[in-house]
């Protein structure tokens, strides 16, 4: 019954470990709509399920229970909860005569997740779990999405259910707009300004948003840049694109973000990392859109606050602005400003190439991948490179998978597993340094087991990338952010019966990458192994901190 009920709201795919006893992952292989994914480590299916829904766009579930079981999954949930991706928890509780005198494994699973939660219940009589489910889907989808968690008694657990004549629909997104005097003050703010800007958030990703964030930019001839969450949404390739902001933006394209007057942030709470090194954003006038009113002046207090879904928002304004609000001279000055920034972007992007084996890695995968990847991202050090277009171009049809503000090391092959089940027609390649690939041992069984076709590109530097270069920074010798041994991450592999290659052996990089595009087209696990030096530090990791030492 609770795996019928998570289809009928619309879930796809379950994720966790097998509990001792038969529960939701059984009844979820067991059913013609839901795809069931059992994994080693419930780590790895929390991240796993987080990136499924953001490569689906639909609710995934991770079923738990009580005890270390729900504790262990606390990591991944917390980047679930910082993704705003929709998530649905179902665990069980220890038995009621236990409580409060010693019961096995329990734990209070409320207390311990709240912040991170959208929604938690408690079911405790058999006639509410329908009722709980449909409400934990809809709200996991609902507003700003995130992740809901329907604890059941173990002695509910126990009991067959009768769903009859219980309604279930499948959870739809609500949209809304701002007060049409809200709207109208807005386009006047950026029909008026020299230089708007349009920063595309996460909260743009979900439904058909994306065309009316595209639409509007093109109406106000506005350059258009993302978050890491919001990268995906527009094709980089486009003239507006100047790829993401802040502490991933490719000079010059900082440049021009301090000169902007006002910035329309589209479903972004401004959180740190879109932040950094952008003081102008603090003068602009900033018209803020999204779902959820405490999104508002989190990061940055706006001029204009709009309540409301980014998209049906963008596309209210573009019908509110005229093509002639914009006059020629501006609409040319701004074309030229544009194709100068992003040739600036594309000589950044070159300089020293020779030098940055992470740079020249990306832009081979991307060549001999195509366009439709969904691209996981770690945080590591050396793979924020991959965050800066034009190092990697993220194109129309492609999906972006990245951590959200927590950054835990080791989501990406993770969340992998859940993308490429959402999307087992298309290339999955993460991006990952050799510390977090370290961290995802207990994934790697799974992603070579289900024959998902995952592609890892692991970036070597020996050891832990961003303490290293802090250390290196200030003076100071590695220690332990140097690993004493090289780690065994291409045994590793193989053992799981996957591919792996090392540049360091065969440095061929076009050759190595085509052989594993045509083995993870076979459906295996490949890894290539990049060896990097200290010195391939992202440039806005440089332009925050300064310049790498060479060593380290």
């Amino acid at each position: 019954m609770l795996a019928d009920t998570l289809a009928r709201a619309g879930c796809r795919a379950v994720f966790g470990l097998p509990a001792d006893e038969p529960g939701l992952l059984d009844a979820a292989e067991a059913h013609p709509d839901l795809t069931a994914v059992a994994v080693a480590d419930q780590r790895v299916a929390a991240c796993a399920a987080a990136g499924h829904a953001l490569t689906s766009g639909t609710p995934a579930v991770l079923a738990l229970t009580t005890g270390p079981a729900f504790v262990n999954a606390l990591a991944g949930l917390s980047e679930a909860a910082s993704l705003c991706a929709p998530v649905v928890v179902v665990t069980t509780r220890a038995p009621g005569a236990q409580l409060g005198r010693g019961a096995f494994q329990y734990v209070d699973q409320a207390a311990m997740a709240d912040p991170l939660l959208t929604w938690y219940t408690l079911v405790e009589r058999p006639d509410r779990l329908v009722w709980a489910v449909r409400r934990a889907v809809a709200l996991a989808v609902a507003g700003r999405p995130g992740v809901t968690v329907v604890e059941v008694t173990d002695e509910v657990a126990r009991e067959v259910v009768d769903p009859a004549g219980e309604p279930v629909a499948p959870a739809r997104r609500l949209v809304a707009v701002p007060p049409a005097a809200d709207l109208d003050r807005a386009a006047r703010l950026l029909t008026g300004a020299r230089l708007p800007v349009v920063l595309a958030g996460g909260g743009t990703r979900w439904g058909d948003q994306a065309a009316a964030v595209v639409r509007l930019a093109e109406r106000l001839h506005a350059p258009i840049v993302t978050t890491a969450a919001g990268r995906g949404v527009v094709d980089e390739r486009h003239p507006l694109s100047l790829g993401c902001a802040g502490l991933y933006a490719t000079p010059p394209v900082d440049a021009l973000l301090d000169r902007a007057d006002v910035v329309l942030a589209l479903g972004s709470r401004l959180e740190e990392t879109v932040r950094m090194d952008w003081p102008g954003l603090s003068r602009a006038a900033l018209v803020q859109v999204d779902l959820d009113v405490r999104a508002f002046d989190a990061g940055v207090p706006p001029a204009l606050a709009l309540l409301g879904d980014a998209g049906a928002t963008a596309a209210a304004l573009t019908d509110r602005i005229a093509a002639d609000d914009v006059d020629a001279v501006g609409r040319a000055d701004r074309a030229a400003l544009l194709r100068d920034v992003r040739a600036g972007t594309t000589r950044t992007v070159a300089e020293q190439l020779d030098r940055s084996p992470v740079r020249r890695a990306l832009r081979e995968v991307a060549a001999v991948y195509g366009d439709r990847v969904v691209w996981v991202h770690e945080n590591g050090l050396h793979d924020i490179w991959s965050y800066h277009r034009p190092a990697l171009t993220v194109a129309a049809g492609a999906t972006v998978v990245c951590p959200g503000e927590q950054t835990m090391m080791g989501f990406g092959v993770a969340a992998a597993i859940g993308a490429a089940t959402a999307a087992p027609e298309r290339p999955v390649v993460v991006l990952a340094g050799d510390g977090a690939v370290q961290l995802s041992v207990n994934a790697l069984p799974t992603a070579a087991a289900r024959r998902l076709g995952i592609t890892v590109l692991m970036f070597d530097n020996q050891g832990f990338g961003w303490p290293r270069h802090l250390r290196a920074l200030s003076g100071e010798p590695p220690g332990p952010a140097r690993f004493p041994t090289p780690v065994p991450v291409l045994d590793w592999v193989r053992a799981c019966g996957g591919w792996a290659a090392d540049l360091a052996v065969t440095p061929d990089l076009g050759a190595v990458l085509r052989e594993a595009r045509a083995a993870a087209g076979r459906g295996e696990l490949a890894l290539v192994r990049v060896p990097v030096p200290d010195t391939d530090v992202p440039v806005g990791v440089r332009r925050l901190l300064g310049p790498p030492q060479d060593g380290g």
